[in-house]
């Protein structure tokens, strides 16, 4: 997880575009935070917390040209230093910025990044985790350095120093420090007296943004998409340097890589809240705006066919699912869809699947990543490759790891999401994986179905337009835990009802297929336990879990239904949450956004910090 920023060239505005850059990351991990600024002199300020009170302390900082902020050092980058008064650095050509999700210590100052060397004319931060980091520490502390930090990173400006230290230059040191390391890393590092960001990338994403005279280095895009829509992903393996006269990439031995370098299609205004309290309930309500990206092009409704022109000669005769989280879910929904038109499928987490490997054979692989930089869902993809398998990411993010590493990728398209909480982006992985099934289900004439993926949009701004779910959040906002249940493509909505609602409000959920209640989960339910019921239709599935839903109500629980109205299960309901009549598959992704606004307002209601939930970020980046 956490987020890095770095910039050379930004015209005496450094300090401003970190902090910019770092607005921007802060989904990524909100624990703490800090940036470097280095010029003649290399000043470092970082805070524990959120990145406010990084703001606060820099209001007084000499990094700011105020008070003295914390240890700066004058140098060459040759190795000889001695302290001084860096005046005002906000001007420094270059620097570097970092927010921080903990792995190695708890988040505090001493453990927040930037980190230095014994001398502090090295700043480096750090995306990952560096698996031989206690090796490392042990030999350099033998050698004399030390450490203030519980972190795995701080080994990495220890190490440049001793490169520096042995007169090899500053672009050699940090490469011979790279090289030292393993495990997965995003690395940025800066000099004192050399003008340079360098950059290195190992199982943890960096992508290098090109604009006018200006150049920057970040875990994602927005970090810098308001200064230009250029950019360069960087490879495994790829060492950057950035200066205010340009960028280039090597290999870790020093030998130039040619890189293409990308447009960025979406508008940077997209990363804004648009006037909503929160990013979450802004992308609830951009899904309409999703689903019409997913689908265009994409559906030929007069024809019946879908065509995703991307995917080009695929027909597996059998398909594996890796996936984690709410990606999971919608990996359980696009078995189930393949399983129906006769395709045998499973979906696997993606941590479980890379470390008990099933039988491949000649299944496709599928991993869907919202961000295509999952750790655990790139480890079961490379597995797969390892041993045979054709490999195919369903992913939101142009250029990721997983679109790159794949032999093919289908991009649903979602457009940016910043809550940590994913709304829109699990929507538009439903569709995605519905049109997925009726490319390969083979049939000639899909009217029906087509039709039903059209009205989508419509329907889900019906739900937005009409929702009774805060009423229902208010209600019950005290209760002891909440249960959701569903069958059929209703379970994994049941599982993702659960999710979102623990994951903002902090409070017990969990789902669970109707049918397992009376195993085990029905010893939990009381007359404050509220059940959230999916019941569309009027068909086996829909007369079964109704039937759970009175075993729910003879023991007093609260039942809640997402219905289309079809079945009579609200004469057995206590609140009705309606979405449109439609197919079943689409009636999976309505009732969602249903539970997707209860647990929007049941946070809400609860006070709880929406788009930064505790111990959360949005991109999981470690294993």
């Amino acid at each position: 997880m956490c987020g890095i920023i770095g910039c050379a060239g930004c015209d005496g505005e450094t300090l401003d575009t970190l902090m910019h850059g770092l607005s921007k990351l802060e989904y990524r991990g909100y624990d703490s935070a800090g940036v470097a600024l280095s010029n003649h002199s290399l000043s470092v300020e970082r805070k524990a917390g959120k990145l406010d009170a990084l703001r606060d302390a820099l209001s007084n900082s000499s990094l700011n040209g105020n008070g003295n902020g914390n240890e700066s050092v004058i140098g060459d980058g040759s190795g000889v230093t001695t302290a001084g008064d860096p005046g005002n650095d906000a001007h420094a050509p270059v620097g570097i910025g970092h927010t921080r999700w903990s792995t190695h210590g708890p988040p505090t100052d001493d453990n927040a990044h930037p980190h230095r060397d014994c001398t502090g004319r090295v700043a480096v931060v750090h995306n990952g985790i560096i698996e031989n980091y206690q090796e490392l520490r042990d030999d350099l502390s033998e050698a004399g350095h030390e450490f203030k930090s519980d972190t795995d990173t701080e080994v990495v400006p220890h190490l440049i120093e001793s490169a520096l230290d042995s007169g090899i230059p500053p672009e050699s040191a940090v490469l011979s420090a790279v090289s030292k390391l393993e495990g997965s890393y995003a690395i940025a590092a800066v000099i004192a007296g050399v003008d340079q960001v360098f950059a290195a990338r190992n199982d943890s994403p960096l992508v290098l943004g090109v604009g006018d005279d200006e150049y920057f280095l970040a875990s994602d895009v927005p970090a810098f998409r308001e200064f230009t829509d250029k950019v360069v992903y960087l490879d495994d393996g790829e060492f950057a340097i950035i200066n205010d006269d340009g960028w280039r990439v090597t290999d870790i031995d020093g030998e130039p890589v040619e890189k293409s370098v990308s447009t960025v299609e979406w508008d940077p205004e997209e990363t804004g809240k648009s006037g909503y309290d929160h990013y979450m309930l802004k992308e609830i309500h951009e899904q309409p705006r999703a689903l019409r990206q997913c689908l265009q092009s994409r559906v030929d409704e007069l024809g019946g066919q879908v065509t995703l022109e991307e995917l080009g000669d695929i027909n597996p005769s059998s398909v594996q699912f890796v996936a984690c989280g709410t990606s999971y879910h919608a990996a359980l929904y696009g078995a189930q869809l393949l399983q129906s038109v006769g395709i045998p499928a499973q979906a696997f987490i993606a941590s479980e699947y890379a470390t008990s490997v099933p039988p491949i054979g000649d299944n496709l692989v599928i991993g869907v990543t919202q961000s295509g930089e999952t750790a655990d869902t790139l480890s079961a993809l490379r597995e797969a490759r390892r041993r045979g398998a054709r490999t195919l990411a369903v992913t939101n993010v142009v250029g990721s790891t997983a679109a790159r590493e794949c032999d093919d990728v289908l991009y649903i398209r979602a457009g940016p999401e910043i809550g940590v909480a994913a709304t829109k982006t699990f929507a538009s992985q439903l569709v995605t994986l519905s049109l997925l099934t009726l490319q390969l289900d083979g049939e000639e004439d899909n009217r029906e179905a087509i039709a039903g993926l059209r009205d989508l949009p419509s329907n889900v701004q019906a739900i937005l337009d009409d929702t009774k779910a805060k009423e229902i959040a208010e209600e019950y906002h005290d209760s002891d835990a909440y249960f959701f249940i569903g069958r059929g493509l209703h379970y994994p909505v049941a599982l993702e009802g659960a999710l979102k609602f623990k994951e903002i409000s902090y409070e017990h959920a969990e789902g669970f297929p109707a049918g397992e209640l009376k195993h085990g989960p029905l010893a939990l339910v009381t007359d404050n336990t509220p059940v959230f019921a999916v019941v569309t239709g009027d068909g086996e599935q829909a007369r079964k879990t109704i039937g759970n839903v009175k075993e729910v109500e003879a023991r007093d629980a609260p039942v809640i239904a997402v219905t289309d109205g079809v079945s009579d299960v609200e004469r057995y309901a206590d609140h009705v949450l309606r979405i449109p009549e439609c197919t079943p598959r689409t009636a999976a992704v309505l009732a969602n956004v249903q539970l997707q606004l209860v647990s929007y307002h049941a946070a809400a209601q609860l006070g709880r910090p929406i788009d930064k939930p505790r111990n959360l970020a949005k991109s999981v980046t470690v294993e």
